[in-house]
């Protein structure tokens, strides 16, 4: 693709390093409501999906005992207690600076909270549900009037796939985030392990 469009790119687990924290965040959950299973990190990259209200459900909370509202305040307070911890994601800052000086403009799509940084747009869902980053990136693209086909989409999950089908732009995605290596082939055929393979794939596409 010419370096001329715009990159969406995802937050957590593309340019963020969360995963490890997000994954005992889950068995911490199901420890302190008294579900006895826990998961290692394999199967929570199996597991994790949006919306996380279903997510939640695979994990095996009970709405019943447990509604997913109280479930998702309780993980949020925990999670931003923890999150500033974490680290950027190895080669970001050199690939978003490579990327900038091959002319792309690039914004940060989250269904995190909003972020500061030094991209075009910050694009993050107010509530914390994580429901879809699809209106977010539809309303921009309309009110820019940027063409989706000039646009890629650079997240770790099927979710990322589906919004980057859903606003009409290509989508990349990092094997190092929340879902495996097998279910990110099945979405997309831009699969890459390191941030910093994406100037060079973007040259091929």
């Amino acid at each position: 693709m010419q370096p001329n469009g715009m990159i969406f790119w995802d937050w957590n687990g593309t340019l963020m390093d969360d995963v490890d924290f997000t994954h005992s965040c889950l068995n911490w959950m199901l420890e302190t409501h008294g579900y006895p299973q826990r998961y290692d990190l394999a199967a929570y990259r199996e597991l994790f999906g949006f919306p996380i209200e279903d997510y939640y459900r695979c994990a095996g909370f009970d709405f019943a005992r447990h509604p997913y509202p109280e479930l998702a305040a309780r993980f949020m307070e925990h999670y931003n207690a923890g999150v500033p911890g974490c680290a950027v994601t190895a080669h970001a800052v050199d690939t978003l600076q490579t990327l900038a000086r091959m002319g792309w403009q690039q914004a940060v799509l989250s269904a995190s909270r909003r972020l500061q940084g030094f991209f075009t747009e910050l694009l993050g869902l107010a509530d914390i549900y994580g429901v879809s980053k699809v209106q977010l990136g539809t309303d921009y693209l309309r009110r820019t009037g940027i063409d989706p086909a000039a646009c890629v989409m650079v997240g770790d999950t099927d979710h990322d796939a589906a919004v980057a089908a859903a606003i009409g732009a290509t989508c990349v995605l990092y094997t190092g985030g929340h879902q495996s290596r097998a279910r990110l082939e099945k979405a997309s055929p831009y699969v890459i392990d390191d941030l910093a393979q994406l100037p060079a794939l973007l040259e091929t596409i």
